[in-house]
């Protein structure tokens, strides 16, 4: 089965070809990162009008690379991302999706955003040859997406149907990461940042933040305490002090943040016996929060997946993969249900 996908829900324009007997034949993201880090953050409408220009020619390049073996009759399904996400970046990869599968009278699939970041950490077993195998041991999974603008706990079944355990009331863990480096000081996206500074912290725990201890048990994440508690402790600190703490600072706001993710997951062991845990979404490239992780994966005893760094972001081939794993059933483009409305919705369409 050969999948061609595509991907819109925020800034990156992205496309995949996906073929089910030997993997990915094509993966091709062009990210506006440079152009939203003048603004601090992700413009809506600069990102639609930026889709707009880039897939034209990403569609192009993305055809050029095909195998020649590869023609529009070879292709089985076209995937779209049908949300959540940004209202008119949606519209613009849904459009030309039906487009292309008008034109080559193909079937189009719409796959939910989440469900395709929870599923991308089962790619690499699918590279690696023991995907049949580690499905049979793997389920249910506790699958954590934790992105820039999503953060969600979820249930996997050997069927793919996936149970939300925890969403987030306000920010999500990235959203944590950016919004608490722009109050440090640092450029847009700054998640990475604050962990380049946390590597030089001397000591951790100088600085008292809130770690989710109160929400741990209940169903939901929670970020936006632990944003005003860092505002406060700045409001509190002159140049020089900060100056003098700020690796440590940093690492204790992060720590923070890895503490309440990593510790809902301990919880939902307590309650049930799982069997694997799968984490993706760009939040999962921290190294503190993948080192706790295989810590608490190892005491469980359990095998943890972790999606490929370049399938943490955005992208089409989490999109692709997730149409084919989900064995959905493609249906006519005429009742491909289009919502603008960002949802946690993750059954399938």
């Amino acid at each position: 089965m050969k999948v061609l996908a595509f991907e819109s829900s925020c800034d990156e324009s992205a496309i995949a070809l996906f073929d089910s007997s030997c993997g990915f034949l094509y993966e091709g993201v062009n990210t506006q990162v440079a152009l939203h880090a003048q603004y601090g953050g992700v413009v809506p409408d600069l990102a639609s009008r930026e889709h707009l220009a880039n897939f034209p020619v990403l569609l192009s390049e993305a055809l050029r690379a095909f195998p020649q073996e590869i023609v529009p009759a070879e292709i089985d399904t076209i995937a779209v991302t049908r949300g959540p996400g940004l209202a008119g970046c949606l519209a613009l990869g849904i459009a030309l999706a039906k487009a292309i599968a008008e034109l080559w009278q193909k079937p189009i699939v719409g796959v939910n955003h989440l469900r395709g970041h929870l599923f991308s950490p089962f790619i690499p077993l699918f590279e690696n040859g023991n995907f049949e195998q580690a499905l049979a041991t793997s389920f249910p999974c506790l699958g954590l997406v934790v992105s820039g603008g999503n953060t969600l706990l979820a249930e996997i079944d050997a069927e793919r149907r996936v149970r939300i355990l925890a969403g987030t009331v306000d920010d999500a863990a990235g959203e944590a990461f950016d919004k608490g480096a722009k109050l440090l000081g640092m450029p847009y996206p700054g998640g990475a940042l604050i962990e380049k500074q946390a590597r030089l912290a001397r000591r951790h725990g100088q600085f008292d933040f809130p770690h989710g201890d109160a929400i741990r048990r209940e169903s939901r994440f929670s970020f936006s305490g632990l944003k005003t508690s860092l505002r406060y402790k700045l409001e509190h600190m002159d140049d020089a002090a900060l100056a003098a703490s700020f690796p440590e600072l940093c690492a204790d706001y992060q720590d923070a943040i890895v503490a309440q993710l990593v510790g809902k997951i301990a919880v939902q062991f307590e309650r049930k016996p799982y069997r694997s845990i799968a984490v993706g979404g760009g939040v999962s490239n921290n190294g503190v929060l993948r080192s706790a992780l295989e810590k608490l994966a190892k005491k469980q005893k359990v095998p943890l997946y972790l999606a490929h760094p370049k399938h943490t972001g955005d992208n089409a081939a989490m999109i692709a993969f997730a149409a084919w794993f989900d064995k959905q059933l493609p249906f006519p483009q005429k009742n491909m249900p289009v919502s603008f409305v960002p949802s946690l919705t993750l059954e399938n369409p």
